[in-house]
């Protein structure tokens, strides 16, 4: 027999479906019961079913349940090793291009998107390549598009940058001002901000490259098949593809279409 939370659960991601046409039915159970939770509790809520009724009845808590849903752990130059390898394995073959073009999906708050700028700058690429940053939350998709970040984070970015191969200082590239860090608006000229839904959206372009990195792990096996087609069907014949340290494509149908970069930093090329 089933367990009424698993039942009251269904129903709330179905409702959230059928309402508001966001799918997180084949997010990873454990993760999505956590999250649920945490909301209820903020929300001065006892159960589940009083969560289904108040998300389908008030906008601003399907706000802020989304919040809750959405994870947002980042930060400019995160796992500087990747950096290293995307510098010296990647941007060679990207110097044989007229053009670029790189999705960042799932790109959160814009720390991953404004380190790849920086990157293609000081790599003489940044000029002919253009970023598409999209995420399914509106809300932090807003705050990438602003480029402001605590100033409080810059020496731990700073650090993150040096260790990631940064070739000047990293104050240059913004400007502080009282506790925020305001990014130069020349690294967002060839950056393209925009929501999409990776459950529930299709491709929207041909990339050179694509990141997706820390985002399937959050989904279950049904869900991760599903982008993994979506990824390799946006991705140009010898694209790139970026994915998260605990992410990999062993047992998926794409394994064979992709030959490894860097196996350690889960880079792959496209091959067929």
């Amino acid at each position: 027999m089933p367990h009424l939370e698993d039942i009251e659960i269904q129903l709330l991601l179905e409702g959230i479906y059928r309402y508001y046409g966001l799918d997180f039915r084949n997010y990873a159970l454990a993760s999505l019961k956590r999250r649920i939770w945490n909301t209820i509790r903020a929300e001065n809520l006892t159960t589940i079913s009083a969560l289904q009724e108040k998300v389908l009845h008030d906008r601003e808590c399907m706000e802020r349940f989304l919040l809750n849903l959405s994870v947002h752990v980042t930060s400019m130059f995160r796992d500087a090793d990747f950096y290293i390898a995307f510098r010296n394995k990647v941007i060679p073959l990207l110097k044989t291009y007229p053009f670029i073009r790189i999705w960042h999906a799932g790109c959160s708050t814009g720390e991953e998107v404004y380190s790849m700028a920086i990157l293609l700058q000081e790599e003489g690429l940044y000029h002919r390549s253009r970023l598409y940053a999209t995420d399914m939350n509106e809300t932090v998709l807003r705050k990438a598009k602003e480029g402001i970040f605590p100033l409080e984070l810059m020496q731990q970015y700073t650090h993150n940058y040096l260790q990631a191969g940064g070739k000047t200082y990293f104050s240059e590239y913004y400007t502080a001002a009282y506790d925020s860090a305001i990014f130069r608006s020349s690294l967002k000229d060839n950056i393209v901000f925009s929501p999409h839904n990776l459950v529930t959206d299709s491709s929207f372009n041909e990339f050179n490259v694509i990141f997706c990195r820390n985002v399937l792990i959050y989904f279950d096996k049904t869900l991760q098949q599903r982008v993994h087609h979506l990824l390799y069907e946006s991705l140009i014949r010898f694209g790139i593809l970026g994915l998260g340290r605990q992410e990999s494509l062993k047992f998926t149908p794409y394994e064979q279409q992709y030959e490894a970069l860097d196996v350690r930093e889960k880079l792959y090329r496209r091959i067929s």
